[in-house]
């Protein structure tokens, strides 16, 4: 009986934490200031170890890489293909002008600019997470037990915790949902529905430990808009909502996510589509045309790049978001990795082991910047429109900016794409044009 009393009693100071310091305060949009320290204390702690593993390795101050994704296996030159050829070019053909090509080979097949896209960003000091870069060894006793400590915090206490406030945030946004969603529709359902997503969105931030920074609120997207961003994990869409509210667009789930999808859209004008649907593209255009027609409904919630992307580069846009028509909310979104890998490569992890990740991380920081309304010009295709508003995310977030097709995560480089690029490279070597 005194265990069982015992263990009633660690529920109950459990409980009261979680409830009193944690979601209460998270629902109502108010801080305690934990959140802060436990981020100062992190920081400090990050500064030590970098130090520690700087003298203990006798490396140099690291230097920040030429580009933001290099990982030191290949040393780049900045210099265009089209003028190291004119170059070689000038002088009379020697043997060793194929070396040029040779290396440009070599880095290709080892390092091209495509599929490290879709591998976790690198850092440049170890994070006490995860060996990235350097392959650090031990160093030292102090930073070992510091190490030893962080694995004890994480997920002895830290998951624990997480995982109470997510089961909170998830259960009640299915039974809060589900009940609004049975009062007539009318401006009480919408303020109801609002503050029910705005409220468990807080409690799912608070539950990845999430220091987020919103920019130029000002231009937060309006109603009847289309709000896009750039795409890095699931969590890009809690992070928005966790400033305002989105009718989100997307393929029906089943399991858990089909439970709050179902839930969800009966309070709230989600669109969500049939897998049969979603290749149907004049269907699904209908539907958000219809949509954004309305200027009551929320502003819709997009990822133009159709796959999640690591935190370094922004890929193609799919123009079918483009030619809905309406105002477009460019949001560019930027997560710092010295707390945690955001990015989710579905192509290794499930969405199980991926969220086991991010609960055990340090924390989930990321900046947004909500970027001025954009409209498409009379003189402009969608596909101008979409590459006009990818620059803009690209430039504000700090991000490289591809032409690739982020498909090319799961499918083959189309034939006609790599005979387009072979005309190019025969232009440049014949001098009879070159790339645009």
């Amino acid at each position: 009986m005194e265990v069982v009393w015992a263990v009633g009693q660690v529920g109950a100071v459990w409980v009261a934490v979680v409830l009193g310091l944690v979601m209460l305060p998270s629902a109502m949009g108010v801080s305690l200031g934990i959140s802060e320290a436990y981020m100062w204390v992190l920081v400090k702690t990050l500064e030590w170890a970098t130090i520690r593993l700087q003298k203990g390795a006798k490396i140099p101050q690291p230097q920040m890489p030429r580009t933001p994704t290099a990982n030191g296996i290949i040393e780049r030159d900045e210099t265009p293909m089209e003028k190291e050829i004119a170059l070689l070019h000038r002088a009379d053909f020697e043997f060793s002008h194929i070396f040029y090509f040779c290396r440009k080979g070599f880095e290709a097949i080892v390092e091209d600019e495509v599929t490290q896209r879709f591998s976790s960003e690198e850092l440049l000091s170890w994070n006490l997470l995860t060996r990235t870069n350097v392959n650090f060894h031990y160093i030292s006793l102090r930073l070992t037990v510091v190490w030893v400590i962080g694995v004890v915090v994480r997920y002895c206490f830290l998951l624990p915790l997480r995982f109470s406030l997510a089961a909170i945030g998830i259960t009640s946004m299915i039974v809060g949902t589900t009940v609004v969603g049975q009062l007539p529709n009318g401006s009480v359902k919408n303020y109801l529905s609002e503050v029910v997503h705005l409220t468990c969105s807080r409690i799912l931030v608070r539950a990845l430990s999430g220091t987020i920074h919103y920019h130029n609120k000002e231009n937060r997207p309006q109603k009847g808009g289309i709000c896009v961003a750039n795409h890095t994990s699931p969590i890009d869409a809690i992070i928005l909502t966790n400033d305002g509210c989105y009718a989100m667009v997307g393929q029906v789930h089943g399991g858990l996510m089909g439970i709050i999808q179902r839930a969800t859209v009966k309070a709230c004008p989600h669109v969500w589509f049939e897998r049969s649907e979603i290749k149907d593209r004049h269907l699904v255009t209908k539907r958000l045309r219809e949509h954004v027609a309305d200027k009551s409904k929320l502003p819709i919630l997009i990822f133009p790049e159709g796959t999640c992307i690591n935190n370094t580069s922004v890929m193609m846009f799919k123009k079918g978001s483009f030619e809905i028509g309406g105002t477009i909310y460019p949001v560019a979104i930027k997560y710092d990795p010295q707390f945690g890998d955001a990015f989710w490569n579905s192509s290794k992890y499930n969405i199980v082991s991926y969220l086991l990740r991010i609960m055990t991380s340090w924390a989930i920081v990321c900046n947004v910047w909500y970027l001025p309304p954009m409209v498409r010009k009379e003189d402009e295709d969608a596909v101008q429109f979409a590459n006009r508003v990818r620059s803009a995310i690209a430039r504000q977030g700090g991000l490289t900016e591809l032409p690739w097709d982020g498909g090319l995560k799961r499918a083959k480089v189309k034939d006609t794409f790599k005979e387009e690029q072979q005309k190019n490279y025969s232009k440049m070597l014949v001098q009879n044009g070159s790339v645009g």
